[in-house]
């Protein structure tokens, strides 16, 4: 079994939608068997939180539904049980890093580093508008195929095989 986290600033936007955008392509796979996915922000501010509305309607018109998701605070454990522990941006990545125990062994990085696209980042939607949304949906689903190919890589088979 492969854990994969992902984390955004506060757990309400990117990071839940990732889950969801992430998830729902492990089960196209046919690898539901064997990867376990779960997100959380580096902030304690949206904890107990649904995914903000606006993510919500953009995963659902995708099919994907991310409303049954709570925000959670990013944890030093993180890094104990999880692979691969994947940021949104670089100010995620250097708050992940500098909670990071010298014994994790999880790849912690980018989520776009799984992603052929120029973008190194996925930008924070909050503050803007519906297509800011739709933007990070189609980073994380570009950045999503990439990571399953990476899974297969590191051995995993695909259930229906």
């Amino acid at each position: 079994m492969k854990r994969v986290l992902f984390v955004c600033l506060g757990n309400i936007c990117r990071s839940p939608t990732a889950e969801g955008v992430f998830w729902h392509a492990v089960e196209e796979a046919g690898l539901n068997r064997h990867i376990s996915v779960d997100s959380c922000g580096v902030g304690d501010w949206h904890v107990g939180k649904a995914p903000d509305s606006r993510a919500q309607v953009a995963a659902l018109q995708r099919g994907i539904d991310i409303s049954h998701l709570r925000a959670r605070q990013l944890s030093a454990s993180d890094f104990l049980e999880f692979d691969y522990v994947l940021g949104m941006d670089r100010d995620n990545l250097e708050a992940m890093r500098a909670l990071q125990p010298s014994t994790s062994r999880a790849h912690v990085g980018l989520l776009l580093d799984f992603a052929d696209l120029p973008d190194a980042e996925v930008p924070d939607p909050y503050y803007g508008g519906d297509e800011g949304f739709e933007h990070v949906l189609n980073l994380i689903e570009a950045a999503s195929t990439g990571l399953i190919a990476q899974l297969r890589n590191d051995g995993l088979r695909n259930d229906r095989l």
